[in-house]
């Protein structure tokens, strides 16, 4: 078996397809970036730190991660941990150290395979999530698209205020009643624009399929609103107004000195390194679901290491915490644009990192005229393909089993936010998984007073009212065979409610026969010594 950090050098290995790599790199920069500065501002941090955490999700950490399409930024599901945390310690540079914390933690997390808790999230809860996140992108950027930047970009949580007054739902309301005329026109051409570059007649080209469609979208959304404001300098969309992108545009002098370390006289401190095992675990939860859910994206299907992406978002964060920037996860927003913008390989990550530090150094200023509208058509058509309403159907056809943790995980996720849908989701799918082994692991079939209770697959303690109900109903002066032969494994709980049965049946009359039933409590042992062969 390959180690983590023998697969953490192997993950340099990988040829990059410059048709498909470049141009979706160039994507998923142009969505990242008013990410990185609404992720900040939201996590009252400098805007220059969700930069420098882009910069480095894509230049160390898409180098090292176990996926070739995932992503890794500052992400929404951390900022009110951030803004509290930055609050409660009293300073940015002592943040940043429990950040250094965070990352050693996590490395600590992948060399002792901690990611192997992503395989037991359901793939109908990864699907839901998948579809959730679709969902959410569409009712958040539908106010951006209507002219109404009031919110952060990134912003995934259902309430905005604390007394609930605010929510995505009421944002969307106050979008329409307050639409501005340039936004939604930019962002009618934006969409016509994508949907024109999805259409065979384009793909079929390939002098116009090569250029990302969203590249397009961007340069005519300068156009036209450089254009509004030669016609009617009153009408066009403004900086000051936050319908553009943000930037501080000071150059490479101002990125430099925003650079800062962590405060290492705090190393004493035990908030700092509560404050980093905190953003360690969650930061880690939320990348391996990214995982998951970028694995079902992928079009080749590769499977990822989960151990060697704990390690490799661990390195991210401790350059983060070493550079002042925030903490960096693996996010499907953008890896999600990675993958339908055409990615092949972690190059394309790779890219939208040299473009982020290419471009906020060298043109900072032409990147501050990028309407939020056009950004919003792009993120619009992300959301769509991740919650088609063939997905809906394909899990409906499923069978009830899968459909109602797909459809619970969705809801919760969007009216609460992505951590806690998931776990509602996942709770959700163990209760059925209990619900489907309760059901199906006994059956018991009698012939005159001649009963017969088999063992149709390994048991556990979640089958113990089950097999008690089954006992109970055996009447008096009967005789009960109990087959184990098809269970390989028997829980000890399930033979303390035999041998209970076996010490009453006496006084019921009962006569009991066993036929490959005893000492199948240790095999779960012998089969972990013998790789499965008991």
């Amino acid at each position: 078996m390959t180690s983590p950090r023998e697969s953490v050098v192997s993950s340099y290995s990988g040829k990059v397809s410059w048709s498909h790599d470049a141009p979706a790199g160039l994507v998923v920069f142009l969505v990242a970036l008013p990410l990185c500065l609404g992720i900040a501002l939201a996590s009252g941090a400098p805007l220059f730190s969700g930069v420098i955490s882009g910069i480095i999700g894509g230049l160390i950490v898409s180098m090292l991660s176990a996926s070739s399409v995932s992503v890794s930024g500052p992400a929404a599901g951390l900022a009110v941990i951030v803004a509290t945390a930055i609050q409660s310690l009293g300073s940015f540079p002592a943040f940043l150290l429990a950040v250094l914390v965070a990352g050693v933690a996590q490395v600590g997390f992948g060399f002792l395979r901690a990611g192997r808790i992503a395989n037991y999230v359901p793939n109908a809860v990864i699907k839901g999530m998948l579809a959730a996140i679709g969902v959410v992108i569409i009712l958040k950027q539908i106010p951006h698209a209507l002219g109404r930047d009031t919110s952060y970009e990134g912003d995934f949580d259902f309430f905005r205020s604390a007394d609930g007054a605010s929510t995505t739902l009421s944002d969307v309301a106050d979008a329409v009643v307050s639409a501005n005329g340039e936004a939604i026109l930019i962002s009618v051409v934006s969409l016509a624009i994508l949907l024109a570059w999805e259409s065979p007649w384009i793909k079929s080209r390939k002098s116009l399929a090569m250029v990302p469609g969203a590249l397009i979208v961007v340069a005519v959304g300068i156009l036209l609103n450089e254009l509004f404001r030669t016609i009617s300098p009153d009408f066009f969309l403004r900086a000051e107004d936050g319908h553009l992108v943000t930037l501080p545009a000071g150059g490479p002098t101002d990125l430099l000195a925003q650079l800062s370390g962590p405060d290492w006289s705090r190393w004493t401190d035990r908030r700092i390194y509560s404050t980093g095992l905190t953003l360690a675990i969650v930061a880690s939860i939320e990348s391996l679901l990214s995982l998951e859910a970028s694995d079902k994206l992928d079009p080749q299907r590769r499977i990822s290491n989960p151990d060697r992406e704990l390690m490799a978002q661990g390195v991210g964060n401790i350059a983060a915490g070493l550079i002042g920037g925030l903490p960096v996860t693996a996010v499907i927003v953008r890896s999600s644009a990675n993958v339908y913008a055409g990615a092949r390989s972690r190059w394309s990550a790779f890219i939208h990192g040299v473009l982020l530090l290419v471009c906020v150094v060298a043109i900072p200023s032409l990147l501050n005229r990028i309407p939020l509208a056009s950004l919003a058509a792009v993120l619009l058509m992300v959301g769509y393909k991740l919650t088609k309403p063939a997905l809906y159907r394909d899990s409906w056809k499923a069978g009830v089993d899968q459909f109602l943790p797909f459809i619970v995980t969705v809801i919760a996720i969007v009216f609460t936010d992505l951590l806690i849908g998931v776990l509602i989701g996942v709770v959700f799918g163990v209760i059925f998984v209990i619900r489907t082994n309760h059901h199906s692991a006994f059956t018991l079939v009698h012939q005159e007073s001649m009963y017969l209770l088999r063992f149709n697959k390994d048991a556990s303690f979640v089958n113990k009212s089950e097999l008690k109900a089954k006992l109970a109903s055996l009447p008096t002066q009967s005789s009960l065979i109990v087959d184990g032969t098809r269970a390989s494994f028997i829980d000890s709980d399930l033979y303390d409610v035999i041998a209970d049965f076996q010490e009453g049946a006496p006084h019921k009359q009962i006569a009991i026969e066993f036929k490959q039933f005893h000492n199948k409590s240790q095999n779960y042992r012998k089969r972990r010594r013998t790789n499965g062969v008991v």
